[in-house]
Order: C-alpha cells, then structure tokens, then sequence
C-alpha cells in the first residue's frame, strides 16, 4: 500500500484559480460556481488507487489533523484492501473454501453491512465480486473482454450467500474455493464517514471530504450558507457538469459509465458489472448519483441503484428515508427524485428534465 501527502493551503486566492481546484476530481466541491473567498487548508493522499482530498475550512486546522486522517486511512487499507496479501480481507480471500478467518469488529461490521445491501438488491450489489473484477481488469492496466467461459465460471464464483459471518467468532468465511470480496463499492464511503466522524470530534466542522469523487460535505460553508455541489456530465470528462445542487452534513456519491472503462471494437466496458451474467450493466443509465446523510449509505446505493436501472432504482430510492437520486440516461433525460424537488438546477441544456 502508498499513501502520498500533497499539503496545499489557500487564502484568497483568485476565483479562476480556486474554480480549477475545486474541479480537479470531478465535483464542484465546496466552490460555488462564482468562486469564494474562504481560505481553507487542504492535504492529498494517494490510497485506495484514488486521489483522497480533504479540505477544511477552519484556521484551527493542523499537520497533526492531517496526519491523523493519513492515519485513518492507512489503518482501514491496512485491514479492506482486496490487493494486499496481508489485509483482513485479502486473507478472507486466500482461505476461500478453507476456513474461516478472525477479523476486526471494523472489517466484520463492513461486510455485514455489504451483505445487507446484497439482500436488500436481491444480489444486484454484492460485495464477492472479486472474480469477475479480475477477469475483467477494468481500471487496471490490462483491460480486456475475456472469453465467454471465463467470465461464466467467474459468475459463477460471486454470490453473496456463500458468505457466512460467525459474530462470536468475528469470522468471515467465504464457502467456495476462488471467491472473493471485494468491498470497493462501500469502503471509500466509510472512510469519508470516518473522516467526517475525527473531523466532528476535533471541533472542525466545516470540510469537505473527496474520495475520488466520492463528495461528504460536512457542516456549512464558512459564512453559513450550503455547500454548491456540482453533479457531472456523464458525457464528458472529468469536470464538467450538468448541473448543480445544495448539500450540507450529506454526501455526493455517483456511480456511472464514464469513471472507469475501456473501448474495444468500439464497445464501451465499463466497470460496473451485472452479477447475473459477468458482463457490464446494460439499462440505459449512464450514472446515477445519490444523496445521503452517510458517505457509506451514498456508496453503496449508487453501484446498487445503478445496477437496478431506471425504473426499479428509482422506486428503490424513493421507499429509502433520507435518501435521493439523480438518474441521467443515455438520451440525456435526468430524472430527480422527489426530495429533490427545488434543490437540484440543471444547467446544462443539451439534457431535459423529465417527470
């Protein structure tokens, strides 16, 4: 594991110049569109294969602060990185079909958690993934379509169900040689709630979160007013947006074709994959992005809703409490649900709002 600190602070700096920042992984995070005058101290680090930036708009804000979020960090690598032969989760993997494995309370409460969303998509989200991630090497430096048999028998490998927790014990076991979790479409959420939590807890309330992407927004802006987030154009590269909402204590997370894919005999593969059949989702989505009170709830619900499509995401959604979403499909129609209502602005018109 590399983590990688980039400490940079800002004071007044000139509104082009902080707009750029602000864009710089693919939300307007913290910036409105007209630029701001606050000052903020910000660090990035390098783990989890994505940038990781945290800025906090307090004058109260400290090397000790930043070092300790590092430290957050690399504990929770150190325990749920699928990459690492020594984390938890990678020896959960290596004892596929052996035996059960002692983890932490930390990584246990994470895969149960994983699980429950497994349950509660009827496996449409499901966190043993693993094998067709590495059939398919999406987001890795050998992407490639592999042969139909390949991708079979790697479907045939992910099934939630398979995975048994023993609380007692504080054991995950996965029953079937070969499988193996894969909590990236959850773990980036908890480390920004994690973040968040150190953040309240040292009086800073006021930062905001960046996990690649993946925005939390705690408390308010400095002179009291909401967050302006943007929400990017699937069609576009990173940092450019279709349009824009107010956030405060809630995270952004948006899950859509453009993050990480490869072409092929001009087919387009993305990374989100259907766990029926091992190829990438197909529903006419481009992304999807949710609001919610935790980092971890938004994380998980966007690879979830994504995966369910239009129509049986969007009722998902809307039986959650505290829970939205922004549907944006591959005619370019965006559909909000109904909290959203009056929050969300769409400024971008080559795309239609529909009902």
């Amino acid at each position: 594991m590399r983590i990688v600190h980039v400490r940079m602070i800002t004071n007044r700096l000139p509104a082009a110049v902080i707009f750029a920042l602000c864009l710089w992984m693919s939300f307007l995070a913290g910036c409105s569109v007209n630029g701001s005058s606050d000052s903020y101290k910000s660090e990035s680090y390098f783990i989890f294969d994505t940038i990781v930036t945290v800025k906090i708009y307090d004058a109260r804000a400290s090397d000790e602060h930043f070092d300790e979020i590092g430290r957050i960090l690399e504990q929770i690598d150190a325990k749920m990185s699928r990459t690492s032969e020594t984390s938890e989760i990678g020896m959960v993997n290596a004892n596929a079909g052996i035996r059960p494995v002692a983890v932490s309370s930390e990584t246990l409460h994470l895969v149960q958690q994983a699980l429950d969303y497994a349950e509660r998509t009827d496996g449409k989200f499901d966190p043993t993934v693993g094998p067709l991630v590495d059939v398919w090497g999406i987001g890795g430096e050998s992407p490639r379509r592999p042969p139909d048999d390949m991708i079979a028998e790697a479907a045939a490998l992910t099934d939630y169900r398979l995975v048994k927790i023993d609380r007692n014990k504080s054991t995950v076991y996965l029953e079937r040689e070969g499988m193996a979790l894969d909590l990236g479409a959850i773990a980036k959420g908890y480390a920004a709630d994690r973040i968040a939590e150190y953040l309240r807890s040292q009086k800073l309330h006021s930062a905001i979160i960046d996990l690649g992407g993946n925005i939390l927004a705690t408390g308010y802006k400095p002179d009291g007013s909401e967050w302006t987030i943007g929400v990017q154009n699937p069609d576009e590269s990173r940092g450019t947006i279709i349009g824009t909402l107010k956030a405060h204590d809630q995270s952004i997370v948006s899950s859509g074709v453009y993050e990480r894919y490869f072409m092929e005999d001009g087919v387009r593969y993305h990374h989100i994959l259907d766990t029926e059949n091992g190829y990438p989702v197909r529903n006419g989505l481009t992304s999807v992005t949710i609001v919610a009170g935790s980092s971890t709830d938004a994380d998980a619900l966007s690879t979830s809703v994504f995966s369910l499509g239009p129509e049986e995401g969007y009722a998902f959604v809307e039986s959650l409490d505290g829970v939205e979403a922004i549907f944006i499909t591959e005619d370019r129609k965006v559909r909000i649900t109904s909290g959203l209502t009056g929050n969300f602005t769409l400024t971008d018109e080559t795309f239609v709002m529909i009902e």
